[in-house]
């Protein structure tokens, strides 16, 4: 006669057992993760802002015969969000068109700056603040004065994505600063601008 014992495996445990354990946690936590999504573009949105604004207070400093007040006149823009930190910022590039007035002519530079802005525009969060830094060229310039400059922006304000469909809204405040390559010229100036955004 022969004795047959069924053999049933022991179940896992100790340490083979919490790893097993911990591993199907992860998995169900990466499953039930919500994604944020932008309503136009996914988990990662493109934007794209226009903006129009002047100078609410203004001076230039070494900027033709004298010091001078009230310089700066109309202000435009492009701003391209370029990407992303995640949860945290964005990386910004802005196009810049400003006019100066002067008793000696006018002046017009165009300027491209980096930009970094918090919160991310992922986070959907209405304000925002930021600084810039980049290369101003001068289209027109007064007589014997700088052709370059360095320009440098500190920035806030409120925004709104898809309002009506794509588009948005856009207020803008903040300081724009150039100090004169070339030259001793410098130029401060606290700007209010609005403007639309495209989310895409």
């Amino acid at each position: 006669m022969v004795d047959v014992t069924d053999e049933k495996e022991e179940p896992p445990v100790g340490k083979k057992r919490a790893s097993e354990y911990f591993q199907k946690r992860q998995e169900v936590k990466k499953q039930e993760a919500p994604v944020r999504r932008s309503a136009a573009s996914g988990s990662d949105p493109r934007y794209l802002a226009l903006h129009l604004g002047g100078f609410l207070d203004s001076n230039s400093y070494n900027w033709g015969a004298s010091d001078q007040e009230d310089t700066g006149k109309v202000n435009l823009g492009v701003t391209y969000r370029m990407g992303e930190w995640v949860n945290s910022m964005d990386l910004l590039f802005r196009a810049d068109f400003t006019n100066y007035s002067f008793n000696e002519g006018n002046a017009q530079k165009l300027s491209f700056l980096a930009i970094l802005a918090f919160p991310d525009a992922n986070s959907r969060f209405p304000l925002f603040f930021g600084a810039g830094l980049g290369p101003g060229i001068f289209m027109k310039q007064i007589r014997d004065e700088s052709a370059l400059a360095l320009d440098y922006q500190i920035l806030a304000g409120a925004r709104f994505f898809d309002v009506v469909d794509t588009v948005g809204f856009q207020l803008e405040f903040g300081l724009k600063n150039e100090l004169h390559l070339l030259k001793d010229g410098q130029f401060s100036g606290l700007y209010l601008g609005a403007g639309t955004v495209f989310s895409f």
